[in-house]
């Protein structure tokens, strides 16, 4: 079991850093279209593999009801559209800094949100490992300079923000939910295919028949990569995260994602790699450990018990 524990808690690293990824891509792929429209393009080709992909997979999948169908709307409007609408406005139209705060608070509501209506059990583990690894991504964000944070003041656009965190936690408790019935290939093509359609709108307002014919190589394969790896890999992984060990334990990996796009800028875009990155990736990794391991606090409590009866 713990062996298998292990293997869950690799896959959901291995997600979460994948996430990373999609900075980087999408900075190729704006070159060429809008935000949205990118966005949909993703989504629209990860919809084209994810249908076959659960047509082999999942032989004996359960038909939806009508209720199914409702919730799988549910995971499309908030995981799909409303995240990534929200998202790239605020990439657009926000500090970095800000933005990545907001989107890296994310696992708190979500713990927060499953033990309210999942009654999930929140664990001092979960709470101190989030505590360490959003430090260690305060570190990374604001590159050691912690006080910037209070440069900023309320803006209008922070509703924005606040509607990219709200969905992505609602997106993952709802997506726990759907889990108890489908497989995490049925729950993540159901939910792309109607986040697809959401997108569709905006891409058919913002692009032109032009802009497709214009789009370079580099932006294709950008936008390859987001639809294949980033999209119905990680999600698939992600999901089946959820389903193992419960929506809170797997949003702690959400940190993971700003270490592995720091990494990646490094490498791809030649951006510096400081050592304020080196201790924010320490701080995540260490938060990741400390509220995915049980036994931690409770060995450290149990080897002093015995030491003082010995004594």
């Amino acid at each position: 079991m713990k062996k298998r524990l292990w293997v869950i808690y690799g896959m959901l690293t291995l997600a979460t850093a994948t996430w990373g990824s999609a900075f980087i891509a999408g900075k190729f792929a704006v070159q060429s279209f809008e935000p949205a429209t990118v966005a949909f393009l993703r989504f629209f080709g990860a919809a084209i593999l994810l249908f076959p992909l659960m047509w082999v997979m999942e032989k004996d999948r359960k038909k939806p009801t009508l209720k199914d169908h409702g919730l799988f709307v549910l995971l499309g409007l908030t995981g799909i559209a409303l995240y990534n609408i929200c998202f790239f406005l605020a990439t657009k139209h926000a500090p970095v800094i800000k933005s990545s705060l907001f989107i890296a608070s994310n696992p708190v509501l979500i713990v927060l949100l499953s033990g309210l209506f999942l009654k999930e059990k929140i664990t001092r583990n979960s709470i101190i490992g989030m505590a360490i690894a959003l430090t260690g991504v305060v570190f990374i964000i604001t590159e050691g300079h912690i006080l910037t944070l209070f440069q900023y003041g309320f803006e209008p656009i922070d509703f924005v923000l606040l509607g990219a965190v709200v969905s992505w936690a609602i997106y993952s408790v709802v997506g726990k939910v759907v889990l108890k019935k489908f497989s995490s290939v049925e729950s993540t093509t159901y939910a792309v295919a109607y986040g697809t359609l959401f997108l569709l709108p905006f891409a058919l307002a913002e692009t032109s028949w032009l802009d497709v014919q214009e789009a370079s190589l580099t932006t294709w394969a950008a936008i390859a990569h987001m639809s294949i790896f980033v999209t119905v890999v990680s999600f698939v992984m992600y999901y089946n995260g959820i389903k193992e060990v419960g929506a809170a334990k797997a949003s702690i990996f959400i940190n993971v994602m700003p270490v592995s796009a720091v990494i990646m800028a490094t490498i791809f875009l030649g951006e510096t790699f400081t050592l304020a990155h080196g201790i924010g990736a320490g701080f995540v990794l260490t938060g990741v450990y400390a509220g995915t391991n049980p036994n931690l606090f409770k060995r450290k409590l149990k080897g002093n018990i015995v030491k003082n009866k010995t004594a």
